[in-house]
C-alpha cells in the first residue's frame, strides 16, 4: 500500500483548501509549501511587469526559497502537488520544491486552482524537473469538490 503525501502552496488560501479537503479524502498527509519571504499582494499583481510573480515567472531560472521542508520524503510513493496557475504553468516556488527532494520512482500528480485558465504545459514541465519520476496529467480541481469527488479524482488520476 502506498503512502501519499498532499504538498501545496497557495496563494490566496484557495488552493489550501481543495488540499486540504484532498489530504482528507486521499487520508494523505498535508504539507504547506510555504515562501521563505511571503508574498504580498502587490508581488502577486500579474498585471504589473515589475511585481515579484511576474518577475519570477519571466525568468525560468527562478527559485523562491521555502520556509520549511518534508523531513520524511522517503517514505511517500505518491505526492499531490497544488498551486495555482501561473502563465499556464506552475508557480516557480513548485520548482524550487520539486528540486529540493529525491523523487525517483515517486509518482507526481499536480492539482491546480485557476480563475480562468487550464493548468496547461504544468505537468511536462515538471516532469522535466523531476525526470526520475512518473508525472501524472492531473488537473484543475476548482470549487468545492466533494470528499468522493475528490477520492475518485484521486485514483483516476493515478492511472
Amino acid at each position: 500500500m502506498s503512502k501519499a503525501l498532499v504538498a501545496y502552496f497557495s496563494a490566496s488560501g484557495t488552493t489550501a483548501r481543495v488540499a486540504k479537503s484532498l489530504a482528507a479524502a486521499t487520508d494523505a498527509d498535508l504539507f504547506q509549501i510555504e515562501p521563505a519571504a511571503p508574498y504580498t499582494r502587490a508581488d502577486l499583481n500579474w498585471n504589473d511587469k515589475s511585481s515579484r510573480s511576474s518577475k519570477e515567472m519571466g525568468d525560468e531560472g527562478a527559485r523562491p526559497a521555502i520556509a520549511s521542508s518534508v523531513t520524511n520524503m522517503a517514505e511517500y510513493d505518491v505526492v499531490y502537488v497544488g498551486f495555482p496557475v501561473w502563465w499556464y504553468v506552475e508557480p516557480r516556488i513548485i520548482d524550487t520544491f520539486l528540486e529540493s527532494y529525491d523523487f525517483a520512482d515517486k509518482t507526481i500528480v499536480p492539482f491546480a486552482t485557476s480563475g480562468g485558465s487550464g493548468i496547461g504545459r504544468a505537468s511536462v514541465h515538471m516532469q522535466g524537473i523531476v525526470p526520475s519520476a512518473k508525472v501524472q496529467a492531473g488537473g484543475l480541481l476548482n470549487g468545492r469538490p466533494s470528499a468522493a469527488k475528490l477520492a475518485s479524482w484521486a485514483k483516476e488520476a493515478l492511472r
